[in-house]
């Protein structure tokens, strides 16, 4: 998630106010984000409490999280273009403003209908919100090293929010219920909003490209009906109409995705990138990574609490070494790329990670917390290592002007391979429950399927990804990184 266009070259609004109090401006732009991160991992803890008192099945505990994670894959490209074109501040507030109502809708959810549908809006507001908040970040900071300072900062402080969630959301469940995780946000949404209009000035490229609405509603429209017919098909039957139905859609719509972005002028996603072959060795593996990782992620709090008895608090307590293992090493992978080189630390990162899923898929309810939390951060630790060097590998890849976008797009695939993760692996749950196996039963074979995937992942990356040069190397060696998305913020 990172700006479009070089911040040099921006100009400010017509009617712009004075240059910002930049600590203010960087203050801001840290909170935006941190709630966004914050809400990517608080709701796995309250899955299992939604699950109870909103009577719903392993499908609707699915949409609940792919409904907000597909509309921010498919939106998180344009939603750059917008604020570059618009206004990063009016954008910025805009995606707060959103996100802040669907948080309310979300709490006040009569139903499992009524809560997809608040995350839907909420996927809206995060994709405008967290590129809109980099923006104005490398238009406030056009020196290069200050902005690679301040972007460094705007990682680290919001990436808190990543390993609060879980604890938090076992806190507040545990107190008040599945609601309170999203009424979380309506304070800081309000700081955000009463602080942001005071202290932010707007600023726009008036170069920006226009907005590529043909190929955005294909996007939503065809990985949407992809996510449906996996979604749904464990309960309606894999060969019943609707399912089939829902594949071919997706197949269809897909397929005019790729002709329409091959034709328009400006393409949210540039197909000729995909040319070059480190950049679609790059973004395939991104896309492994967002499968197991989300894939599995999804599951954490639900064994701890269904297989194993814990309560939801201690759940979330129980899930921390996977979070705290991406926030502390996250900014070290960049300088291990720039010293060893991609390819090596990716494959290190996917073999470490499939290993750890691996022996998730072997725990079983009488397995001790000592036995199981070492894999748990052995998984954190090996994802990242691996997704810093493969946007940096994307980034490479392309031209200097394209640097953003290019981060843009591997941002993209891995929230793709989220959407993509969570419906398959919930799938083969519900497969192995069909069978007549135990929840259990399933949860392993998800596991060991997540691990199969990232170890085939990283003998595709080992055989393809294309050996950089270490010694040369050196923007790695400063790029902070997103650690969300293991995205080099530059």
């Amino acid at each position: 998630m990172t700006a479009h266009e070089d911040a040099t070259k921006d100009g400010p609004s017509r009617g712009a106010s004075a240059p910002p109090n930049r600590a203010a401006l960087l203050t801001v732009a840290c909170l935006g984000q941190f709630m966004v991160l914050l809400d990517s991992t608080i709701v796995g803890a309250a899955l299992p409490d939604m699950q109870q008192r909103l009577h719903t099945q392993l499908a609707g505990l699915q949409w609940i999280v792919d409904a907000y994670v597909l509309l921010v894959a498919m939106l998180l490209l344009s939603g750059g273009v917008f604020a570059d074109r618009f206004g990063r501040k009016r954008v910025f507030l805009a995606g707060v403003a959103v996100f802040t109502a669907a948080s309310v809708l979300c709490s006040l959810a009569p139903s499992i209908e009524g809560l997809i549908a608040g995350r839907v809006l909420q996927g809206v507001g995060a994709a405008a919100l967290s590129p809109a908040s980099l923006a104005l970040l490398a238009a406030a900071y056009p020196v290069a090293q200050e902005r690679v300072k301040a972007i460094g900062l705007w990682a680290g402080l919001s990436g808190i929010g990543l390993a609060a969630g879980p604890l938090a959301g076992g806190i507040l469940v545990e107190a008040f219920g599945w609601p309170a995780i999203f009424l979380v946000n309506v304070p800081i949404g309000g700081v955000l909003l009463l602080i942001g209009l005071r202290v932010l000035a707007e600023s726009r490229n008036p170069s920006a490209p226009a907005i590529d609405i043909p190929g955005t509603v294909l996007s939503v429209l065809g990985v949407g009906a992809l996510t449906y017919g996996l979604i749904e098909g464990g309960s309606r039957g894999w060969t019943s109409p609707v399912i089939l139905g829902s594949f071919a859609a997706a197949l269809v719509i897909l397929a005019v995705f790729v002709v329409v972005e091959g034709r328009v002028a400006t393409p949210m996603l540039p197909l000729r990138l995909f040319r070059q072959q480190l950049f679609t060795v790059s973004n395939t593996a991104m896309v492994v990574v967002g499968f197991a990782l989300m894939g599995s992620s999804f599951f954490f709090s639900q064994f701890f609490v269904n297989v194993q008895g814990s309560s939801i608090l201690r759940a979330g307590l129980q899930t921390l070494p996977v979070t705290l293992a991406m926030v502390i090493v996250s900014p070290y992978a960049g300088r291990f790329a720039a010293r060893y080189g991609f390819r090596i630390v990716v494959v290190i990162g996917l073999t470490l990670a499939g290993l750890g899923l691996l022996a998730l898929g072997f725990v079983h309810a009488d397995t001790g917390y000592g036995n199981v939390w070492w894999r748990l951060a052995v998984v954190g630790t090996g994802f990242a290592l691996t997704m810093s060097p493969l946007t940096g590998a994307a980034i490479q890849a392309v031209s200097p002007q394209e640097g953003g976008l290019a981060s843009g797009v591997s941002s993209t695939t891995r929230q793709i391979g989220a959407v993509l993760g969570v419906a398959v692996l919930g799938a083969i749950v519900h497969t192995r429950e069909s069978g007549g196996a135990s929840f259990e039963a399933g949860l392993n074979s998800a596991f060991v399927a997540a691990g199969a995937v990232t170890l085939a992942g990283a003998m595709f990356t080992c055989l393809w990804l294309v050996k950089s040069q270490p010694a040369e190397d050196t923007a790695l060696r400063t790029q902070p990184t997103d650690p969300q998305t293991g995205t080099t913020t530059s």
